[in-house]
């Protein structure tokens, strides 16, 4: 039976009264923790509070933004092998192969400069955006306010690191004549095809193109420079390897003892072989340290490769073996489709 038209219209006002009593949210420039980054901001960086104020303002709360930053569901098993295929696969490798036959000088001078391999760099570039394709469509502005200072609970709060991306997104701008409020990038506020955090284009981009200014979303020459330059400063060592192949010793107390330091470098080869893991040649007679890592398969048996400094480099690029292993191995099928290209 429908209700009575009159019950209807009371209920209608006491959902309008609840509603009106719901306070409004406060605009980022009211809110106290704004005005007061604003003022500190200006205070350390040397900018104007108002402008900084006013970019702050002009940004929207995003909940997109909310809810990609957390963490995936828990209990899925990781799988190397899917995380692989969805990198190493015929279309990307293409849109690579069509990268570096457009830059290969880029490339080139990049390696003679920071000692980091073509390929590296190549892959990089290749798992972070396809090559360009996809550098992310959220202004910066409002996913950096949004995790600044409307980070979701339900994970580890790190708020107070996005506020000092923010910060270093408007020093940016200001120091590069960027509009705050045209800027786009990832969910996360990384932006270009390399997706360099604020910080990081602050800290470690590089102008490769000498026109007195760095521009990682137009100039590939400086994403190329800057992934190389990153990767340097980070301890990428010249003429290394990234990684050996590696037999696992059959002793579990053995195997636990060389997993422990994680991708830390932190064994010989010579204490590999001691605890019973099998090198070839080449890694036995590698000088430097290695780390035994093992990258998961879903129920399948996981998969190990020994790393070096230089794969340790790589996960300070994004702290992850599979996305180390996913650089190194795009990189390498790239490599091989050029110069069988130049065949």
């Amino acid at each position: 039976m429908s209700r009575p038209w009159f019950l209807l219209l009371v209920a209608a006002l006491a959902t309008g009264t609840a509603a009106a009593r719901k306070p409004a949210p406060v605009a980022y420039a009211e809110r106290t923790e704004v005005r007061a980054f604003a003022a500190d901001l200006a205070l350390r960086r040397g900018l104007d509070r108002g402008w900084v104020l006013a970019q702050v303002a002009r940004a929207q709360k995003q909940a997109a933004v909310q809810r990609l930053i957390m963490p995936g569901p828990p209990g899925a098993p990781k799988n190397w092998s899917a995380y692989r295929e969805r990198f190493v696969e015929p279309q990307r490798i293409a849109a690579g192969l069509a990268f570096w036959e457009a830059h290969q000088g880029l490339l080139e001078r990049a390696e003679q400069r920071f000692g980091v391999p073509a390929a590296i760099v190549a892959g990089v570039v290749g798992v972070e955006t396809y090559y360009g394709r996809v550098t992310g469509n959220f202004r910066v502005v409002d996913a950096l306010v949004t995790l600044g200072f409307d980070f979701p609970g339900g994970r580890s709060d790190r708020s107070a690191y996005f506020r000092g991306e923010l910060e270093e997104f408007l020093v940016l701008a200001r120091r590069e004549g960027l509009d705050p409020q045209t800027q786009r990038g990832s969910f996360a506020g990384a932006v270009g095809l390399p997706q360099f955090m604020p910080g990081s284009i602050n800290r470690f981009a590089v102008d490769f193109d000498g026109d007195g200014r760095i521009d990682l979303q137009a100039s590939a020459a400086d994403a190329i420079g800057s992934v190389a330059n990153y990767l340097a400063v980070h301890g990428w060592l010249r003429g290394e390897p990234a990684r050996y192949g590696v037999g696992v010793p059959g002793d579990p107390a053995d195997l636990a003892v060389l997993l422990a330091p994680d991708i830390l470098p932190s064994f010989s080869a010579a204490q590999f072989a001691e605890r019973g893991a099998t090198l070839s040649a080449s890694a036995r007679a590698h000088e430097g340290l290695l780390a035994l890592v093992m990258v998961e398969n879903g129920s399948a048996a996981p998969s190990y490769v020994a790393g070096t400094q230089n794969f340790y480099a790589l996960t300070r690029y994004n702290r992850s073996s599979y996305y180390a292993l996913a650089v190194i191995e795009l990189g390498e099928a790239v490599q091989a489709a050029w110069e069988r290209a130049r065949r």
